[in-house]
């Protein structure tokens, strides 16, 4: 029944109007399962490549034509006649057919799109939804995860079905928007919120309350980023902070009680690794030392409802995250982006070190659903908080929000709320709290029981 007998890519397009992958598998006597492959724009040095073709008289080089044709050649001679239920199985196959360590001759792509597409084949042979799919996937997986004593952070999560606590963008900076700002996300979480719907509810208003108090003072409240968060052309990082303050107060909502501030920093892209400093536009031509990144950020923490700081400092910084996590690990939730880049290797070097406390989990900087997962159990048994993301060049395809639903994993990073690529995920997770009901609990803010030492300006 599970058997494959059809696998298919083509090219397609993303919310940047960059060309990506898109796989289809089909099993014996059932439908199509499709999946299409998301692109990221801030990608750490240590991820999984994505194949592009390189021909600059088509798409500036971004084509992808070489990594559909790996699909439709190698990969599907290697899958058809597979068993589609063997999930790990079929990602081991992937993997050692590409036989290199980052997925760079076939293409994390090409690799990513087919084990996606694979899991959604299955689902569609044994007539589950991809959510339940997914959930069976993850059983495999969770069966020995560590008991909720040994991780009291994380003990909340990953061990049955739950609505995720969205983390949502405002306003962007950095390489999401024209570097207008150094960092490179301002985002907020409704940590109040006592339902999924009712957090999406406060996080639109917010955000549109947030443009009208832009356009107020003559910025822009109406450009957006990559991922659909505001890019005003503000004169320091902290007037975000004081907007976003703004528009939570203004809509009736207390900062920081009933929703919070994150940040993504992506402080790889403003750091030298030769000199081992810093140099943001903020402070001209100053070049900062990490302590001095931190004394800055630990600042923002002390002034601002912040709760979460993802890539504080950069992806080969040990020792500057090392500081890091010992000032703030405490107060605020430390995401590992580039650092981390959803690698077990790399996670378990972080633990090691005892560096951050959260790492993100975005599907193709592994390359595999099977990595994913083996990262997120890792991520969870190290006590470390998962937040399951996308890229800022997105599709409409929705695993994600399947996916954070059917592990339970707690967070939710999409973008903002202003594009379709993006409320494609929102709304799934919106359906998925209709039609699973008591069978998909709403955790929100509670996750960041161990968090504290936040506080309102």
């Amino acid at each position: 029944m599970t058997t494959i007998e059809h696998v298919h890519a083509r090219e397609v397009f993303d919310s940047r109007g960059n060309p990506t992958v898109e796989v289809q598998v089909r099993c014996r006597n059932a439908r199509v399962g499709r999946a299409i492959v998301p692109s990221g724009a801030s990608t750490g040095k240590f991820e999984a490549v994505e194949l592009r073709d390189r021909d600059t008289n088509r798409f500036g080089g971004k084509g992808v034509t070489k990594a559909v044709n790996h699909v439709r050649t190698e990969i599907a001679q290697a899958m058809i006649g597979q068993d589609a239920s063997d999930q790990q199985g079929i990602d081991e196959i992937l993997c050692t057919l590409d036989g290199t360590p980052n997925k760079s001759r076939l293409g994390a792509n090409a690799i990513l799109g087919t084990s996606l597409a694979v899991a959604y084949a299955a689902a569609e042979a044994y007539q589950q939804s991809p959510v339940d799919r997914f959930a069976a996937i993850w059983e495999e997986h969770r069966r020995d995860l560590q008991p909720g004593s040994e991780r009291p952070r994380t003990s909340l999560l990953g061990t049955g079905m739950s609505l995720p606590l969205p983390m949502v963008n405002m306003i962007s900076g950095g390489l999401h928007a024209g570097r207008n700002l150094d960092i490179q996300d301002f985002l907020i979480l409704p940590i109040g919120a006592t339902s999924y719907r009712q957090a999406l509810e406060w996080i639109i208003t917010c955000y549109q309350r947030l443009g009208q108090l832009l356009n107020r003072d003559g910025y822009e409240g109406t450009l957006t980023g990559d991922e659909g968060g505001y890019g005003p052309r503000l004169k320091k990082n902290e007037d975000t902070l004081n907007y976003i303050v703004a528009a939570i107060e203004s809509i009736g909502r207390t900062p920081g009680a009933d929703i919070a501030i994150g940040l993504d920093v992506a402080s790889t892209h403003f750091y030298d690794a030769d000199a081992h400093t810093y140099r943001l536009n903020a402070t001209g031509d100053a070049a900062l030392s990490s302590t001095d990144v931190i004394d800055m950020l630990e600042g923002w923490v002390s002034r601002y409802p912040i709760i979460s700081i993802e890539d504080g400092l950069a992806e080969e910084d040990w020792d500057g995250w090392r500081q890091l996590t010992t000032r703030l690990g405490n107060r605020v939730q430390l995401i590992g982006d580039d650092l981390f880049v959803t690698n077990r290797e790399r996670l378990r070097q972080g633990r090691e070190k005892q560096v951050a406390n959260s790492v993100l989990i975005k599907l193709n900087q592994i390359g595999t659903l099977t990595e994913t997962l083996q990262t997120m159990k890792l991520a969870l048994d190290c006590d470390y908080w998962p937040v399951i993301s996308a890229r800022s060049g997105e599709t409409e395809d929705t695993t994600i929000a399947d996916l954070v639903v059917a592990t339970g994993a707690g967070q939710l990073k999409v973008g903002s709320v202003s594009q379709g690529e993006r409320l494609a995920k929102y709304n799934q997770v919106l359906r998925l709290e209709e039609t699973l009901g008591d069978k998909a609990v709403y955790l929100g803010g509670g996750i960041f029981g161990e968090i504290n030492g936040m506080s309102s300006p």
